[in-house]
């Protein structure tokens, strides 16, 4: 690895394209055919990918090119000459999608492989919902377009397209560009002498589609690494995408997994010296006694700027696409930077008292969602609410368009089997991972941004406690008689084993009206006595009255029973009690307004 010096970061905008896919639709052929200059990472390096053929990890190779005309003028004074676009080659492998996700956050746009011969499968669904979260635009192609006969090739394209078209109408991507390929004609067993067909077109088409993305060299610097391997004599490299941030030579870098620091000796991109790179760059950083076998993947940051936190608060939307209600207590896998641990949900939505807020925009449009507010109350949920479906204009022929889900902004808190190292407001998936991998459903369950960790281990007795989450209860007894014209004793209100102590204080209301406060228990069934400091009403008192009287006995054998006295005046009076109680409050003191 050369030391600092030669090209500069500045002169060339990398641009990240994540190419992804069901398993055999050609990702890796596409990759190889499109780019000229292959990473440390790239192409299945790892062992058991090259047995089984598919690509394991995320494989990195990049291309470059002048910078397309739009760009420049995008670019103004940045200094950018040319445009290279690094490929990173998703492993479409059903087991292996918390791979694909770790790589979501690196995307600018997406290129989706498609087999023209079988069109959208499961994997080709689950990669759609992660583009959605993760990037703004996306270009599809149809791949092995060389099996179709050349007599029906046209119409079978034509008619994959439209279908697909159909499939992304009601996506971030509906009216994306489509585009046919056969990246490795006569498949996989062909020779490499065999020329790839419309691979120019789709560079165009690439080129066309990019943008200056949103770079911020600023705040700590953090940078996804997906290779680690040495070098004699020089030291260790670390290759991956720098996430956010910037790094320099001579920098100290943290590998906060294994709580070490480094400092940076010396960095290339793509085989070129450079002496510091930013947010969106593919770098190798050297830094020496390292061993690279400790560090396969993951992340490297500022010294002590990412947090391993045990629990956390997220915004939360349900994936369209998941079947089935998600449950409070729920366990699913979560997906927090590049790490997935098994974790347990819990949903709460704004009270209804507090004032509503919008909900958050979706990760790709790189806007921060609004910070948590601790001091709000909330309500818990059984379950993630659905929203009602929402009719959105119509279309030119006057049609009514397909009505679309609108849910309540929602929240989860999440809390993790084993802690997390991870950045702050990163994306969050929650998926079912251990469903069937044949099983035609998606696995992703939903998504969100991680808004506040909790970095103690007793996080439930000093953090907790905070999070103001409550559950409406409402009880409902009878007064069974009155004892003064200021007492009643009520019963049904509690059971026996309840500790009434805990209610004592507590306002109820009878269904007469008279309001009154518990001022504790009566005998040891469960029933309690009621102070009612305005006093009974004559009205109250009479029907009490009649309640208590005892009910007539029915006659000797053979009589008919006496008549019972009209109903209305043997209606038990009713006692009411609402509260609130915190779900995360250790006293599990009840509270009402």
């Amino acid at each position: 690895m050369a030391n600092a010096g030669g090209v500069q970061t500045s002169s060339t905008l990398n641009f990240n394209i994540g190419v992804l896919g069901h398993i055999d639709s050609g990702k890796t052929s596409l990759a190889k055919a499109l780019s000229t200059t292959a990473s440390t990472a790239a192409f299945d390096k790892n062992p058991q990918s090259k047995e089984r053929g598919i690509t394991l990890d995320l494989g990195f190779s990049s291309f470059t090119v002048d910078l397309p005309i739009h760009l420049k003028e995008q670019c103004g004074q940045t200094g950018y000459e040319r445009l290279q676009f690094t490929l990173v080659d998703c492993p479409g492998h059903a087991s292996l999608i918390r791979t694909i996700i770790g790589g979501a956050q690196i995307i600018d746009l997406m290129l989706l492989v498609v087999d023209v011969m079988k069109g959208v499968q499961t994997q080709t669904a689950e990669c759609l919902v992660i583009g959605e979260m993760a990037c703004p635009r996306m270009v599809v192609v149809l791949n092995k377009t060389d099996l179709l006969p050349a007599a029906k090739r046209q119409g079978a394209i034509d008619k994959m397209s439209k279908r697909l078209h159909k499939t992304l109408e009601n996506t971030r991507f509906h009216g994306c560009p489509i585009i046919p390929v056969a990246a490795k004609p006569g498949g996989p067993e062909a020779p490499d002498t065999e020329v790839a067909q419309g691979v120019p077109e789709l560079i165009e088409l690439l080129k066309a589609q990019t943008y200056l993305p949103r770079r911020d060299p600023s705040g700590p610097f953090l940078m996804a690494v997906d290779h680690c391997f040495s070098i004699r004599g020089q030291g260790t490299v670390m290759t991956g995408t720098v996430l956010q941030g910037a790094v320099s030579i001579n920098d100290s870098i943290e590998i906060p997994a294994l709580k070490v620091t480094r400092k940076v000796k010396s960095m290339q991109m793509f085989h070129k010296a450079v002496s510091s790179a930013m947010q969106g760059d593919r770098v190798g950083v050297c830094v020496t006694q390292f061993d690279p076998k400790q560090l396969e993947r993951g992340l490297v940051c500022t010294p002590e700027s990412l947090r391993t936190i045990y629990a956390a608060v997220i915004s939360v939307r349900k994936i369209a696409y998941f079947k089935g209600a998600l449950h409070t207590k729920s366990k699913f896998h979560i997906t927090v930077g590049h790490e997935t641990v098994m974790g347990r949900v819990t949903f709460f939505r704004h009270a209804p008292s507090e004032p509503r807020t919008e909900p958050d925009p979706a990760p790709s449009t790189g806007e921060d969602p609004a910070p948590f507010q601790f001091e709000r109350e909330y309500l818990y949920q059984e379950e993630y609410l659905i929203g009602q479906p929402r009719q959105e204009g119509g279309d030119s022929d006057g049609k009514p368009a397909a009505p679309k889900q609108q849910d309540e902004k929602q929240w989860a808190l999440l809390e993790f089997e084993k802690p997390v190292t991870c950045p702050r407001l990163c994306l969050v998936i929650g998926s079912k991972l251990d469903t069937d991998i044949h099983s035609n459903t998606c696995r992703l369950a939903f998504h969100g941004v991680l808004l506040e960790g909790f970095e103690e281990k007793n996080y439930p007795e000093c953090s907790l406690p905070r999070l103001r989450v409550y559950k409406s209860k409402h009880k409902e007894g009878q007064v069974e008689r009155v004892a003064d014209d200021y007492t009643v004793i009520g019963r049904n209100l509690f059971k026996k084993e309840t500790n009434i102590q805990l209610f004592v204080g507590l306002k109820v209301t009878l269904s007469t009206g008279e309001r009154g406060v518990i001022e504790g228990g009566f005998g040891q069934s469960g029933k309690v006595k009621i102070r009612i400091p305005e006093g009974l009403s004559a009205e109250t008192k009479l029907l009490l009255s009649a309640v208590s009287r005892k009910k007539p006995k029915g006659g000797s054998k053979g009589e008919p029973a006496k008549e019972e006295e009209p109903k209305t005046d043997s209606q038990p009076i009713s006692i009411q009690m609402s509260f609130k109680r915190y779900v995360f409050d250790p006293h599990k003191k009840m509270v009402q307004s």
